[in-house]
């Protein structure tokens, strides 16, 4: 369950989780890795993404009358695995022993069962409670599920390791049988993407300029900001209040999972007003997805494809209307700006187009060919490109526009960061995770 998502060669939808964790394996993300995704959208409960493809909105009730048949999409995709794989890796989600929804498990000890596979558990210490968590997951478990285990891992770890030394004494008195395969110490800079939702520490992050960001209540992709944070010269923040915007030299409209809750929103907490007033002050306003819907003139969801039906005024910034219908446009491509190239991303409900005359943003090439994208009109930039800020270019383009001079571009792209990242996490796992029980049981060592 995740508003950001990923779009893959093939034109079809997945958690950006389980594509950081292909990228990771140098392996090219498919939908088949994440065979359904739950993209929450307030009250109407989530939308439901099938082996890539939309299947309409529902809520929590009606999601588990279709236990079975998506059960047995599961198992397809699994079977499928199974031909093709020496090691299937499969992340559960949540808590493996919740009760009440055993019965109704996907993610979690079914499919384990359905393989007859074995499990690590993960345990956050970070939340507080590790032993309670170990102990009670533990005692929860059948012994036919304890029979599987191939021990824990305490994840999260932060302050001086040396007070934590040999956590197997406590916990085997409670626990028998559970081994506890080594702790991870936090790193924060080992974080190659956000995966569900923003943490405190990530509301504000770096030190100059102010790029403002609004954080939705239906925000989606709010990955798009972290390229920023390695940047010097800017500090970017997420931000819910009118005054928060003021000394902003850079106002960012990101994407929304409910576009036309989200603009009401915008207006009842006077966020919309206060974008309208810095943008005529020429402050540099930017809408991305749904956040460039926002920026038009109306927006036209009548059968509420993309969250609350109706008819919205948009902030009318831009000489646009957006209309929503049941297509839903999944397709990488790759932004040119100038003698600049870069790839990003298209995932959104909804044709925007002009009636009036406007600038292009830039240009984007994918298979159909070269067409024009976005809208520049003036000091209010709209488009539908995820990952458009992963360039470094295009990043020094945005800080030109805005008059950032202290800004300085990181000179790597995102994705050249993200590699650094999985070759760093790799040997801190090494370092400090007891694997040989994985490997003999991969049959790695006799």
């Amino acid at each position: 369950m995740s508003n950001n998502a990923w779009v893959t060669a093939d034109g079809g939808e997945m958690g950006r989780a389980q594509a950081v964790q292909a990228e990771a394996c140098g392996l090219i993300p498919t939908v088949q890795m994440n065979p359904i995704l739950l993209k929450p959208s307030g009250s109407l409960g989530s939308q439901v993404i099938v082996l890539g493809r939309a299947e309409g909105h529902c809520s929590g009730a009606n999601y588990y009358q279709r236990f079975e048949d998506l059960w047995s999409r599961v198992r397809a995709v699994i079977d499928e695995w199974r031909t093709r794989c020496d090691v299937l890796l499969m992340e559960g989600a949540g808590s493996p022993v919740e009760l009440n929804l055993l019965h109704k498990d996907l993610v979690n000890l079914r499919p384990c069962h359905y393989v007859d596979g074995k499990w690590l558990f993960i345990g956050d210490i970070d939340r507080g409670g590790i032993f309670a968590q170990l102990t009670g997951f533990w005692s929860l478990l059948t012994p036919e599920d304890r029979a599987r285990s191939l021990g824990a891992i305490v994840n999260r770890f932060r302050g001086d390791l040396a007070l934590f030394q040999n956590p197997q004494q406590w916990l085997t008195p409670h626990a028998p049988g559970l081994e506890i395969l080594g702790t991870l110490p936090y790193r924060a800079d080992l974080r190659p993407e956000e995966e569900d939702g923003l943490c405190d520490a990530d509301v504000s992050r770096g030190e100059g300029d102010l790029i403002a960001w609004i954080q939705f209540p239906h925000l989606s992709n709010l990955t798009d900001v972290q390229p920023w944070w390695h940047d010097r010269g800017v500090r970017s923040q997420w931000v819910t209040r009118a005054d928060e915007i003021k000394d902003a030299r850079v106002i960012v409209l990101p994407g929304s999972k409910n576009t036309i809750a989200d603009l009401e929103w915008l207006r009842l907490v006077g966020l919309a007003d206060a974008v309208v007033s810095a943008a005529a002050r020429g402050v540099l306003v930017i809408g991305i997805c749904g956040g460039y819907q926002m920026l038009g003139k109306r927006l036209i969801d009548t059968h509420g494809v993309a969250g609350n039906a109706g008819t919205a005024a948009g902030l009318g910034l831009l000489p646009t209307e957006t209309v929503f219908s049941e297509q839903k446009t999944l397709r990488q491509v790759v932004a040119k700006c100038g003698a600049h190239e870069s790839p990003a991303y298209e995932i959104h409900m909804g044709t925007t187009r002009a009636y009036a005359e406007v600038d292009a943003l830039h240009e984007v090439e994918d298979e159909a060919g070269v067409r024009a994208e976005g809208i520049a009109c003036a000091n209010v930039w709209g488009t539908y490109l995820h990952g458009w800020f992963d360039s470094p270019h295009v990043r020094r383009r945005v800080a030109t526009a805005a008059r950032l001079v202290r800004h300085h571009a990181e000179p790597h792209s995102w994705a050249e960061q993200r590699q650094r990242v999985y070759t760093e996490m790799a040997q801190h796992l090494a370092q400090h995770i007891d694997l040989d029980p994985v490997r003999r049981y991969l049959g790695l060592y006799r």
